[in-house]
């Protein structure tokens, strides 16, 4: 399996299945724009975001959502010299306990545990296969409530 480097964030929500980077990926701007309404007044000092701050083609990219641009966990993770969080003696830390997103929150505390004892490899697999479409195998971004093709309700997260 190749692994994009790019998506390895170092607070274990994995780029590969971020709605930002799918609608970077494809260009799709009304999708953008849905999710400036999801994100809105979720990060501290930015009180108006646009769909051009939520581009991102993963949080190790050259294109980085103003999320990843301002992320304390990633400046965590290049200051103590790891790769993340799953590396880390101090997991989990006020920085999770503090994260501004619920459902990321979730996430980390899910997908950590989890990278830490089985590597990157099968940890981006285990992921790429949770956020699949039961009913029609499609693929689904983190937070998704329903399949954007079939329309099925999900609770993958």
């Amino acid at each position: 399996m190749e692994v994009n480097q790019d998506f390895l964030a170092p607070c274990g929500l994995y780029c590969g299945v971020c709605g930002m980077y799918y609608a970077t990926r494809d260009n799709n701007e009304p999708f953008l724009e849905k999710l400036v309404g999801v994100y809105q007044g979720n990060l501290p000092g930015v009180k108006q975001l646009t769909p051009q701050d939520l581009k991102c083609k993963g949080c190790l990219s050259d294109t980085v959502s103003v999320f990843c641009q301002v992320c304390n966990i990633k400046t965590c993770a290049r200051e103590k010299g790891i790769a993340g969080c799953h590396e880390c003696d101090d997991f989990p830390c006020q920085e999770i306990d503090h994260f501004p997103i619920a459902v990321g929150k979730k996430v980390i505390l899910r997908a950590v545990p989890y990278w830490r004892e089985h590597g990157t490899e099968k940890w981006v697999a285990a992921e790429e296969a949770r956020y699949t479409c039961p009913e029609c195998s499609h693929k689904l971004f983190r937070g998704a409530k329903r399949c954007n093709h079939c329309k099925t309700p999900v609770d993958v997260d």
